[in-house]
Order: structure tokens, then C-alpha cells, then sequence
């Protein structure tokens, strides 16, 4: 999209020169031709340097510089005052003082002294140590200062670029510009040197709504670098949050972190590591004898031991007893609430047939069930035997 229209132009009279007696044979290449004594701007080489100059004023801009707008005919003050005001860039609309960018260290002692009458309050003049004289002459001071920097007041230091209206009525902030190399953006009219700019725009510098529209343009291309560099910092902000963030461990780390926890999970009663073979089966994550004790509330010393082959009540030993609690365990762990011992759930012979807590048959016909090996298969050995 173009930054501005054909038609703004032309409603604004930008293509409207200066006399034919009154040019600069340098600008003959910007010319389009010459009506009534007046020469006529190319308007479609203005739109091309426009979009050129919005791009580098943007660019500029974001980088982190500033852009001093300049422009002392009465036909630019107002606008060049209120288009920097806008957008918050330093501006010069009165009376340009000489060595405001090439001494630009003593204008800035100035600016600090124009800040400091700023904060004296000349209406008290009982609470003053100072004389009416003095503070009449100290407030004369201040609307001195304040009328040929006021503008500038917060510039920090030299500007990235310079906008200009009238490169001949300004040549002191041309001749100051090109000394330091601070780039030039301006209008060039019919009269104009093109030489003595590095971002020319061809159009009329005489008229208000020329020159207003023209600096409109620039502004825009200040506010529009002005949201890029915002966007850069909270993209910096973000990517430094990142960086901060905890890392990922490193491949040596996990290794050791998962030996840790393997070793820990292989550990024996006493706390000492035993082998991966030589580990307690576990059902749910728990070992074999914290299940039997919990679930059944039988001894761990009775029921860990399987050498001893003694018979329990019923005539179960107690291997077979601590079997069958580890596999009812282990299915109710697996089956949803409340479907353990329910018809037809294949966990119900077993819970059935054996409470460990009151050692007792509650089947419905007498019998035993079979002996559930801690594989979970049923042994129709023990079955039968019992």
C-alpha cells in the first residue's frame, strides 16, 4: 500500500514549483514541464522518493535514533511543532542558532540551564531570596531559552537524521548536517540544490498544505519505527527469559539420576542394593511382603518364609496363603472400583474362597480354592491335595 496517494498530492498542490526565472537547472530532472510561468513536479517521481524516504526514516527510527524535524518559515512552524510533538522527536520552528549539531555539547549546557529556571517558581517572590528585578530577568531568560530550544529540550544527543522544509532558507542546519554526515530528508523545490540532500522529495515548499501533508508523512514513518522498536525489545525481553529458564539436564545427569532411582528401587529390608534376580516380586509396585502384611494382616515373618512348609488353617501352607493374597491384591489393583468379587469377575474364586483376615472358607459350597501361583496361574495340584 502507498504511504500516500496521487490525489493527496495534487489536492495539496505539491507539484506546483517556483518560476521559471526562479530554478535551479540541477532540479531540470524532477521537472515534468512548465505551465503559466510556473514549473510543474513530476508527482510520479515524488511518490517513488517518498516511499523511499518513509523507509529510511523508519529504519533509522527503530535502529534506536531520532529524527529532528526543521523548518522555520512561518508556513511550516505550526506543523513541524505539531507533527514532532505527536510522535515525541525533537524539533527546531523558530529561529535556527548557530551550532546547535556541531556544538552541540555547549547547547546542551544551555538546555540544562533553560531546566533549572524551569523549576524556580516566579510568582513567590516573598519566599525568594531574590529581588522582582531578578526574577523579571531570570523569567526573560527562560522564555528566550524556552523559544529557540524548547524544542530540543530532550534531545540526548545528536540526531540519526534530519528533516528539512526549505533547504535554502535552513542551509545552516544543511551546512551542519552534511559536516557531522547526519542524513538529510527534505523538500526540494523548484530552487533547490538536490546535491546538498541525501533522501530528496521532490514538491512545494511555499505552501501549508504541501508542506503539512509532506511532514505528516514523515511523522507517520517515525511513529511506524517507533512500534518496530518496541516490538524488537519485547522480543529481546522474551528471548532473555528463555535463556534464564532452567536447562535441561545433561545426558550424565539422567544416567545418574537413574541409577539412583534403580538402586533404590532394588534395595532390600535392611537397605542393602541386592540383584535385579535376586529381587522381592512386586505387585503394584510394592514388595511381596509389605502386600501380604497390609492386605492380609498376617506376621511378615510368617509368610515370607517358604521353606517351611506349615499348614495354616484350612490345611494351606503358608506359601500357598501368601500366594493367593498377592494375586487378589494384584487383580484388585488392576479392576475398577467396586467390580473385585462381583459374578463373573475372575478374582471372585479367589476372594471368596480365602480371608486372610478372619482364615476362613466363605465359599458357598466348603470348598478350598485352588492355590494361585504368584504368576497368577491357578495349580489344580493344590486343588486336588487339598
Amino acid at each position: 500500500m502507498a504511504v500516500v496517494t496521487m490525489r493527496q498530492l495534487l489536492e495539496s498542490g505539491v507539484h506546483f514549483g517556483h518560476q521559471t526565472r526562479r530554478w535551479n537547472p540541477k532540479m531540470k530532472r524532477f521537472i515534468m514541464t512548465e505551465r503559466n510561468g510556473i514549473y510543474i513536479i513530476d508527482l510520479q517521481q515524488s511518490l517513488a522518493y517518498i516511499d523511499r524516504g518513509y523507509a529510511f526514516i523508519k529504519g533509522a527510527v527503530a535502529s534506536g535514533g531520532n529524527v529532528l524535524f526543521v523548518g522555520t518559515k512561518k508556513q511550516a512552524q505550526e506543523a513541524i511543532s505539531e507533527q514532532a510533538k505527536r510522535v515525541g522527536m525533537p524539533y527546531v520552528n523558530q529561529r535556527w542558532l548557530g551550532g546547535m549539531l556541531t556544538n552541540f555539547q555547549t547547547v546542551h549546557q544551555r538546555i540544562q540551564r533553560l531546566k533549572e529556571l524551569e523549576e524556580i517558581d516566579f510568582e513567590d517572590v516573598a519566599g525568594s531570596s531574590r529581588t522582582k528585578k531578578e526574577l523579571l530577568q531570570m523569567r526573560r531568560e527562560r522564555d528566550k531559552l524556552d523559544r529557540t530550544l524548547g524544542g530540543i529540550r530532550d534531545m540526548g544527543r545528536v540526531p540519526a537524521a534530519v528533516w528539512i522544509v526549505d533547504t535554502n532558507k535552513e542551509h545552516l542546519a544543511v551546512d551542519e548536517a552534511r559536516k557531522l554526515g547526519i542524513p538529510i530528508v527534505a523538500i526540494l523545490d523548484s530552487n533547490c540544490d538536490p546535491d546538498l540532500v541525501d533522501y530528496p522529495i521532490p514538491g512545494n515548499d511555499d505552501a501549508i498544505r504541501s508542506v503539512t501533508l509532506l511532514t505528516r508523512v514523515v511523522a507517520d514513518a517515525v511513529a511506524d519505527g517507533l512500534v518496530s522498536r518496541a516490538g524488537v525489545k519485547s522480543g529481546d525481553e522474551v528471548a532473555g527469559e528463555e535463556l534464564g529458564a532452567e536447562e535441561p539436564l545433561a545426558e550424565w545427569e539422567r544416567e545418574l539420576l537413574g541409577g539412583q532411582a534403580d538402586a533404590s528401587a532394588t534395595s532390600g529390608p535392611g537397605g542393602e542394593i541386592v540383584s535385579t534376580d535376586e529381587a522381592v516380586p512386586t505387585a503394584g509396585g510394592l514388595p511381596t511382603d509389605e502386600i501380604a502384611a497390609t492386605a492380609g494382616g498376617l506376621p511378615t515373618d510368617e509368610i515370607v518364609s517358604t521353606d517351611e512348609a506349615v499348614p495354616m488353617d484350612g490345611g494351606i501352607s503358608n506359601e500357598e496363603a501368601a500366594n493367593q493374597v498377592v494375586a487378589a491384591v494384584a487383580v484388585e489393583a488392576e479392576a475398577p472400583d467396586g467390580a473385585v468379587g462381583a459374578p463373573g469377575d475372575p478374582a471372585a474364586p479367589i476372594l471368596d474362597g480365602f480371608d486372610a483376615s478372619v482364615g476362613e472358607s466363605n465359599a458357598s459350597d466348603g470348598t478350598v480354592p485352588d492355590t494361585v501361583t504368584s504368576d497368577g496361574a491357578a495349580s489344580s495340584d493344590d486343588a486336588s491335595a487339598s
